[in-house]
């Protein structure tokens, strides 16, 4: 009687089950395949960001790809596909994808999706530097990233927002976001220990876009560059003659050019000064998968690592 008893009990169990699952899928309900909040990165270096916050807890599409420079992307018809269905957008901000052709706001506002309902900016909370070409003091540098304190404050807002839109898992977001930031603070306190050890008169890092001056200021090296921002008019022959005169008036030994440009500005500086070009460093994107600079740690543990080792040369 008791066996039959429970049988009829396990019976009714799977009934209600399928009942439940059934309603739930006929009303628009989400299925445990697709239960995750549907989430958007506008590169790279936040899609990695969010994959450490939330491991498997969410479904991601990055939007441009890696090696591609934001600042200009086109976004592609899948891209506006996912981007209408995703719970959640997060970009940079400070002027990186909505500068230009602004190709973010406005797919955003196509997918009609709303600032700080649904798009959010990784950045919230920087303290913003600006740009120094003449006419273009009012516009801000959005390579904040390059200083590890501001990218563990993209991080912390990232844990924030994942927790108000999905709170069932935010033992898990609070958890894995701890242990990450320490990785980071770790990082960057070694890579400060490092630079204040290079000679004040080797402390320039001259590379092809201006989009250290976040870097320099955390880890106390001036900036020089070529161009101040990626542009269809860059290497022009005074940007060459300013550049020049700064490597000249000091005693760098080595040269950097990021991975996102092509070398051939920066291997007319190295033939003018007849200094090498030490590594090639990261800035917009992060490396294609498999190489050590394929994540936002392992691109800032490499360009921290070749930037020290180049200026104490």
């Amino acid at each position: 009687m008791i066996k039959r008893l429970s049988f009829i009990t396990v019976t009714i169990i799977i009934i209600m089950g399928g009942v439940l699952w059934f309603v739930n899928s006929s009303q628009g309900g989400k299925t445990s395949q697709h239960d995750k909040l549907q989430l958007v990165a506008t590169n790279s270096i936040i899609g990695n960001m969010i994959e450490e916050v939330a491991g498997n807890k969410v479904n991601l599409h990055t939007l441009v790809p890696r090696g591609t420079d934001p600042h200009e992307y086109e976004p592609r018809p899948q891209d506006v596909s996912v981007a209408q269905e995703a719970d959640v957008l997060f970009h940079n901000g400070l002027n990186l994808e909505t500068g230009g052709s602004g190709w973010f706001k406005k797919m955003y506002q196509n997918a009609g999706k709303k600032t700080n309902k649904q798009v959010f900016a990784a950045s919230k909370g920087v303290v913003a530097k600006h740009l120094t070409d003449k006419g273009k003091e009012n516009e801000l540098d959005p390579h904040a990233w390059l200083d590890m304190q501001n990218g563990i404050k993209y991080v912390k807002n990232i844990e924030k927002v994942l927790i108000a839109k999905d709170p069932d898992n935010a033992s898990i977001y609070k958890k894995r976001t701890a242990a990450y930031v320490k990785k980071l603070s770790a990082l960057d306190k070694n890579a400060k220990t490092k630079f204040n050890n290079i000679p004040e008169h080797k402390k320039l890092l001259v590379t092809s876009e201006g989009a250290f001056k976040y870097f320099s200021a955390a880890y106390g090296i001036k900036p020089a560059f070529i161009w101040e921002i990626n542009t269809e008019s860059q290497g022009t022959p005074e940007q060459m003659k300013q550049v020049l005169e700064k490597i000249r008036s000091t005693n760098v030994p080595s040269l950097f050019v990021e991975s996102s440009v092509s070398p051939k500005t920066m291997e007319k500086v190295a033939k003018e000064t007849g200094l090498p070009i030490y590594s090639k460093i990261y800035t917009d994107s992060l490396a294609k998968k498999g190489h050590a600079a394929d994540t936002y740690y392992g691109m800032m543990k490499w360009n921290l690592d070749k930037i020290s080792e180049g200026l104490s040369k």
